[in-house]
This record gives C-alpha cells, sequence and structure tokens, in this order.
C-alpha cells in the first residue's frame, strides 16, 4: 500500500492544529469556565490556560464581573392607590459559577425578571410619601429580598437605586398644594408659639413691675425716652391710676 508521505504529514499538521484549536481555551482573570465531561459537571476552571478534550469535554464561561442591571419602567399602584412609574438598577456578580449554570437557565434574564416583580411589590405596600421620603430603606428591602432569593442561583445582589419615581401632572399639583398648605399651617404654628410666649413674658415682666412702684415708675421714663425720640408730632402722656383713685377719694370727701 502506498503512502503519499508529504501529503500524510500536511494531514497530520491539520489535524493536531484543529485538536489544539478545539482543546485550548484561555480565559481571564474574571472569567470562569464550568466543564461538563459527557454531559456530567466535573468542575469549575480558570483564569489561564485550559485544555479540554474535545467532543468529550464542554465549557461554559462565566463573568464574574458585577453586572449593571437596568430594570425596565413598572407601573405601581401604590397602599393609598395612587399609579406611579418607577424604574430602578440592580448591581450584581456571580459568586459561585457551578449554581449560576446548573440551577437557572439563563440568571440575568432570571435576575431581570425578579427585580422587575420584587420591585412592583415592594413599592406597592407603600404609601406614595413613603417612596419619595424614604427611598433609601426601600432599596435596602429590595435588596435584601432579591439576595435571598438569588442566592440559590450562585448570585450576590451588591446595591439596588430607585431612579426615577414618576407621577401623573394631576398628582404633582395636588402635591405641590399640599406641601404648600403644610408650610402655612407650620407657619402659624411657630407664629401662635411666638405669641404665647411673647405674653407669657409680657405677663411675667408685669408681676415684677407691680411689685415695686419705683420700677414701674422707672419704665415710664424708659418709655417716655423711646416716644420723644421717634418723628411725630404727636405725644401720648399715660394717666397713673393713682393719681386717678387720689383724685376719686378727694372729691368723695
Amino acid at each position: 500500500m502506498y503512502f503519499n508521505t508529504p501529503a500524510l504529514g500536511i494531514y497530520i499538521v491539520v489535524f493536531v492544529i484543529v485538536f489544539l484549536a478545539m482543546a485550548i481555551r484561555i480565559l481571564r482573570e474574571y472569567e470562569r469556565g464550568v466543564v461538563f465531561t459527557l454531559g456530567r459537571f466535573t468542575g469549575v476552571k480558570g483564569p489561564g490556560l485550559i485544555i479540554l478534550i474535545p467532543f468529550i469535554q464542554q465549557m461554559v464561561r462565566v463573568d464574574l464581573r458585577t453586572i449593571v442591571l437596568d430594570v425596565p419602567t413598572q407601573d405601581v399602584i401604590s397602599h393609598d392607590n395612587v399609579s406611579v412609574h418607577v424604574n430602578a438598577v440592580v448591581y450584581f456578580r456571580v459568586i459561585d459559577p457551578q449554581k449560576a449554570i446548573i440551577q437557572v437557565e439563563d440568571f440575568h434574564n432570571a435576575t431581570s425578571q425578579l427585580a422587575q416583580t420584587t420591585l412592583r411589590s415592594v413599592l406597592g405596600g407603600h404609601e406614595l410619601d413613603e417612596m419619595l421620603a424614604e427611598r433609601e430603606r426601600l432599596n435596602f428591602d429590595i435588596q435584601e429580598i432579591l439576595d435571598k432569593q438569588t442566592d440559590a442561583w450562585g448570585i450576590k445582589i451588591s446595591n439596588v437605586e430607585i431612579k426615577h419615581i414618576d407621577l401623573d401632572e394631576s398628582m404633582v399639583r395636588a402635591i405641590a398644594k399640599q406641601a404648600e398648605a403644610e408650610r402655612e399651617r407650620r407657619a402659624k404654628v411657630i407664629n401662635a408659639k411666638g405669641e404665647l410666649e411673647a405674653s407669657e413674658n409680657l405677663l411675667e415682666a408685669a408681676k415684677k413691675l407691680s411689685q415695686n412702684d419705683l420700677g414701674i415708675q422707672l419704665r415710664y421714663l424708659q418709655t417716655m425716652s423711646d416716644i420723644s425720640n421717634d418723628k411725630t408730632n404727636t405725644l401720648i402722656f399715660p394717666f397713673p391710676t393713682e393719681l386717678g383713685k387720689f383724685l376719686k377719694n378727694n372729691s368723695k370727701e
């Protein structure tokens, strides 16, 4: 049997190149490879140079870097029956490549769907004022729920941020009116407290002056001095009550 030696050598070289191309994998520092041998999980490899047995072993790449997931705008009905449009962003990363590939079909899509339903569920249990004023607490609540549910998938939810809470124009006007009414109420309360404090101070001062006739006279002279400094043509002299009593008693005699 005759073999063409040069042609055979070329075939061998081509076979070796193809074999190495199918066998050699290079994983970056942030990548891991989930390896399956004849369909069974046999380990997680990487980073660096990985050698696989062609047609027998397969590898699925997994990125371990933090993934930024933009949650689409969700229509949420608050606890006080106000319709709002809310969107958020979720930061997560894979911490167990084996679970991320074996336990769920598509961990990225699964996390996105879970984030949408959790966002509606959590915000729907709060009133509009809480959504607007306690956003940090709501972020933490959503993160905690997501983190517990994605733990079985080998995923760690590092942060959740509610980006926008959009209201209808009518609701914006109603909130503005409510805020204005609240400011007016606070101003009236502060003014009433000031009037009460001033009246208490005046009453206390009157009690102290009534205990000393000399103090009353000094206050009278100070008041006259203040009046004389004003630019006015009219000067009012207060009539002492003691003098009125004295004249009244003399008239009876």
